[in-house]
């Protein structure tokens, strides 16, 4: 690959969202969530999406990710009109191609901080011993190197909302859509886990979008 191809693919949004519209039946009358939605993110890029609870972030998210289908427009992921996908070619856009971070970590509460970020890539086809390099690598960049053992009940919360960002990056995806993601936890532990966030999008060349009313976050 030339260094002007790699450029370009850099300069190429990974995520494009045109013209979105999201409308919800209440009662005998239609709810307008999302009004024509434009957006574009580059790989690397941390778009903050702010706005207060019921102004339609979930809904934008759950689009942008291919977990529920618009009212109308069109959602590009590295190039692909997923939207007029069939829904099987769809799924395996979601499962190679988006992370999920969501406000509560999901954890699977019965293995380890290292066996939680390793069993997605086995899941995805990885050998055992390369999913636990690749996690081991990911936590130990999330500053979890000492943790790798410890299982959710045994971490801090700020902890275990890195161990599933690390989870969510794991198998490589070129788009990370993050719902609140420091929602319930404290000032301080929220900057610190937002830090190691924007690190590891930064590191491995990820498209983030990250919805949050927290105001100081985005600045």
């Amino acid at each position: 690959m030339s260094s002007r191809t790699a450029i370009e693919q850099r300069e190429r949004p990974v995520l494009v969202v045109k013209g979105l519209t999201r409308a919800y039946r209440s009662g005998a009358r239609m709810l307008n969530v999302l009004r024509g939605v434009d957006l574009s993110i580059k790989a690397g890029e941390i778009v903050g999406l702010v706005g207060p609870s019921g102004s339609g972030k979930s809904s934008l998210l759950h689009a942008a990710g291919l977990l529920e289908r618009p009212t109308g427009g069109d959602v590009l992921i590295d190039g692909r009109d997923c939207l007029k996908l069939a829904d099987r070619e769809r799924t395996r856009v979601r499962r190679a191609k988006v992370g999920f971070v969501y406000q509560f970590h999901h954890l699977l509460p019965e293995f380890s901080a290292l066996e939680n970020v390793a069993l997605p890539c086995m899941i995805a086809g990885a050998s055992g011993r390369d999913a636990r390099a690749e996690a081991r690598r990911l936590l130990t960049q999330m500053g979890l190197a000492e943790r790798l053992d410890h299982q959710p009940a045994q971490l801090s919360g700020g902890e275990q909302q890195r161990v599933a960002i690390a989870r969510a990056i794991v198998n490589k995806p070129c788009v990370l859509l993050a719902d609140e993601p420091t929602g319930n936890l404290d000032p301080r532990t929220s900057a610190h886990v937002f830090e190691a966030l924007m690190d590891l999008v930064r590191h491995e060349g990820v498209a983030a979008l990250v919805a949050t009313h927290n105001l100081e976050l985005t600045r």
